[in-house]
């Protein structure tokens, strides 16, 4: 029994000394795993100067997994799974002899795997180079993470003909960005631009120039790098082309080479033995100046469309910045694209004169070189400005040596340099003047002030006499000033609603006739037509009488109306009165003499395709103003084809918005608490999350769609089959046979790009996600062709049940 004992307390030894000689050799055994956390395990290098594991990455407790320099303080990753997958903590990763390293989430889903292995994993090792090989039973390599290399190089790694490095998409997105690294076939080193979704890749902006068209053994066959920091290229001959020649050679410290996420191809240096924090040093990079190195045909050049690049450092990395009147699409992006703070219409603006309508801002040292679409010289600069003013499709003109380049958006491969004005010029941006930005007008407290100051002065230079008469104008005048605007914040949203007509109930029954002609009605509502003497005129009118609204005075009813009335947008129903007497509550809103887009999109005739695009822009116009810029925002809640009507031109206007606080709890519905109408219903109302603009865009989705295919949300057939739209858009889109959705139709066959593109926006804005859903200015400049529209995803990803 003795024995028996010791026998197992020697095996125990052994397995101890195994599993750390294992550990310290860094060998990993096929069943070996890791799970993502805030103090989770590792598996390190021998040396430990390497460890592959889960690094936190961004706020959101989310985690990569990742390799990276464990004993610097910065924990530098130089490799992550290739698609650039963040996962919850409570994720795994596992190490299995039929598939490597696989990724799987905290409900063991899988997400990633290096499937690619050539054999059957026995084991694997994270090497002191930082490169984890998984070995066959013979120790032979079946996969390795040099092989399938992210965004980094490091020393020994090696990259051959047809290797590509992608860039991430941004600092903290860790996804394929925009820009790739690639050793072509051809022996060329090349960096380039690529269009995301399909992996399109556009003109190189940088090249080694490692092709010999006449001598074929003297182009490049592989990169190389090398412990000492020395990078070059490996000719099919042997010879060598050195790629940073200025580089410290030294052995005594850290390496790595980054494509960084915004271009630059970057060499970085970092002492092994060293005192405090030191940063990476960028001892290299390619190109020397990426805003002026990378001009493309395609694509939006090293910043988003509509910015601005200049070089910042000795390393080339550039900034980016949106031109005065821009701003960015994404606010967490700054090297994203930049949207305009008002799109021009070539429609007739009425009777003002573009001087009274548009200005520039002038920037010197400016150009979008690839965005011209007309050059015209001789020109002076005041000529310039003429010619842009006032043409419609001009949104930016470039002064240069007596030409005048005028530019459309979107911009792309705008540039700035100081060093060298002669290749750039004088950029003259065009405003709306009643879009200028905040910063350019000054408070009201600023004005004030300044009327103070000027009166001081004024009193200065004035007899005792009169300035004791001064003094007390102006501490009255300012008395009177303020009095007059305590009042107005006291009245708060009285103050609109004192200059709007409030009609009594009388009046309202007299002008329609004592509410004889319907217009329609609705779950909360009957409309009916009247006529009202409005500015010594006659006038036709909707007057809309509310049933079972809200029962909290009349201090809730007329603060919504004062919202309402505070709209002034051409694509929204003009509220031009209220009735407020009793327990009568009516809006008398301009009249559409055209009706409601359902009986325009679902009657026997058809609109054309470009009336279609033209209603749904304008609809989108329309909600862009409700959430974003109107004094308080606005939810509509029930965006359906019943609720936008038509004007004498067949223009969309939105109506019933700001209705959704006056209405009982149960009754624009169709469930309990819910707002809107089946078919339109955006799933957070099924769901206990917060309600917000996003509730709109799916509904705006849904009616793009039904605008594009000019058939119902919800179609319930004579066989007692119910058809969902959406679901069918998306069967066709994802076979690839949109013509089905437009039945021939030959106008919108010829436009295919367009429909193409308002279909995926569509798409896009029907996602269950309402993170992913666009915000309605996204919208806009998508619809418009400002900026490109990716592939969406499958709308419902998964089921919900909606009963």
């Amino acid at each position: 029994m003795a024995h028996s004992f010791l026998h197992k307390l020697c095996m125990i030894l052994f397995i101890l000394k195994y599993s750390a000689f294992a550990q310290d050799s860094g060998i990993i055994s096929v069943g070996s795993s890791l799970t993502a956390g805030d103090n989770a395990n590792s598996w390190h290098s021998p040396s430990g100067e390497f460890a592959l594991g889960f690094k936190k990455v961004g706020e959101n407790d989310q985690f990569l997994l990742s390799i990276w320099y464990d004993k610097i303080p910065d924990k530098t990753m130089v490799w992550f799974v290739n698609d650039g997958t963040t996962v919850p903590a409570g994720s795994k990763v596992q190490l299995t002899a039929d598939r490597g390293l696989v990724l799987s989430d905290s409900r063991a889903k899988d997400l990633w795997s290096s499937s690619s292995i050539s054999g059957t994993a026995a084991n694997a090792v994270l090497n002191d180079t930082g490169n984890f090989v998984i070995l066959g039973s013979d120790s032979t390599k079946v996969w390795d993470s040099f092989s399938n290399p992210s965004d980094t190089l490091l020393p020994t790694q090696t990259l051959d003909n047809g290797g590509v490095l992608y860039s991430k998409r941004s600092e903290s997105n860790f996804s394929r960005g925009r820009f790739q690294l690639r050793l072509l076939q051809d022996g060329n080193l090349v960096l380039n631009l690529r269009d995301i979704p399909s992996n399109n890749a556009y003109d190189a902006y940088y090249t080694s120039g490692t092709y010999d068209r006449s001598n074929a053994s003297n182009s490049g066959v592989q990169v190389r790098f090398n412990q000492t920091g020395n990078m070059y290229i490996v000719r099919r001959n042997g010879g060598i082309f050195n790629l940073n020649t200025e580089a410290a050679q030294s052995s005594g410290s850290y390496y790595r080479a980054t494509l960084e996420f915004d271009g630059v191809f970057v060499l970085y240096s970092h002492p092994k033995v060293f005192t405090g924090s030191p940063n990476w040093t960028a001892v290299w990079s390619q190109p020397e100046n990426i805003c002026f190195n990378l001009q493309t045909e395609k694509g939006s050049g090293a910043c988003g469309f509509n910015s601005i690049c200049s070089r910042v450092d000795d390393s080339g990395r550039p900034t980016c910045e949106c031109p005065k009147s821009y701003s960015l699409i994404d606010p967490a992006d700054k090297y994203g694209s930049c949207k305009p703070s008002f799109l021009e219409s070539c429609e007739n603006e009425g009777p003002s004169s573009k001087e009274e309508l548009y200005d520039f801002w002038e920037l010197s040292d400016t150009d979008w070189p690839t965005s011209d679409y007309e050059q015209l010289t001789p020109a002076t600069q005041p000529d310039c400005r003429k010619y842009c003013l006032n043409d419609c499709l001009c949104a930016v003109a470039i002064f240069r040596e007596s030409s005048c380049w005028k530019k459309k958006l979107p911009l792309s491969n705008g540039r700035k340099s100081i060093s060298k004005p002669e290749v750039a010029g004088t950029a003259f941006i065009k405003y709306r003047k009643g879009d200028l930005p905040p910063a350019a007008c000054p408070t009201e407290r600023k004005k004030d002030q300044g009327m103070l100051t000027t009166a001081g002065s004024v009193l200065l230079g004035s007899s005792v006499f009169l300035n004791v008469i001064l003094v007390a104008a102006v501490f009255l005048g300012y008395f009177c000033v303020y009095s007059k605007k305590t009042k107005e914040v006291q009245s708060g949203d009285n103050s609109v609603i004192s200059n709007m007509r409030s009609f009594t109930y009388k009046e309202l029954e007299l002008a329609t006739n004592g509410f004889k002609e319907e217009l329609g009605r609705g779950a909360f509502a009957i409309v009916y037509k009247g006529v009202v003497q409005m500015s010594s005129s006659n006038i036709l009118v909707a007057v809309k009488k509310l049933d079972r609204v809200v029962q909290e005075g009349d201090k809730e009813f007329k603060t919504e109306v004062n919202v309402i009335a505070q709209t002034h947008q051409k694509n929204l129903v003009r509220l031009l009165g209220y009735c407020d007497e009793g327990e009568n509550r009516l809006l008398i809103y301009e009249y559409m003499v055209n009706g409601t887009l359902a009986s325009f999109i679902f009657g026997d005739v058809k609109p054309s395709w470009r009336e279609r695009k033209i209603i749904g822009l304008g609809i989108a116009k329309g909600l862009a103003y409700l959430h974003d810029e109107c004094s308080k925002q606005i939810i509509h809640c029930d965006i359906k084809p019943q609720n936008i009507l038509l004007d004498e031109y067949y223009n969309a206007r939105i109506s019933d918005f700001g209705l959704a606080k006056l209405l009982m709890m149960d009754q624009s519905r169709t469930n309990t608490g819910i707002r809107g109408t089946k078919g339109y219903v955006a799933p957070e109302w099924f769901r206990n999350t917060p309600i917000t603009v996003k509730v709109d865009v799916y509904s705006f989705g849904v009616l793009l769609l039904e605008i594009i295919c000019c058939r119902r949300s919800v179609d319930d057939s004579e066989n007692g089959e119910v058809a969902i739209l959406t679901d069918w858009v998306w069967d066709c889109f994802e076979e690839g046979k949109l013509e089905k959705i437009v039945e021939n139709k030959d106008d919108m066959l010829d436009d295919w790009e367009k429909l193409e593109r308002f279909v995926m926006v569509g798409i896009w804005c029907i996602q269950e996600d309402p993170s992913l859903r666009p915000s309605m200015k996204q919208v806009i400049l998508m619809l418009e062709g400002v900026i490109d529209v990716a592939k969406p995803p499958c709308p419902s990803p998964f089921s919900v049940a909606t009963s």
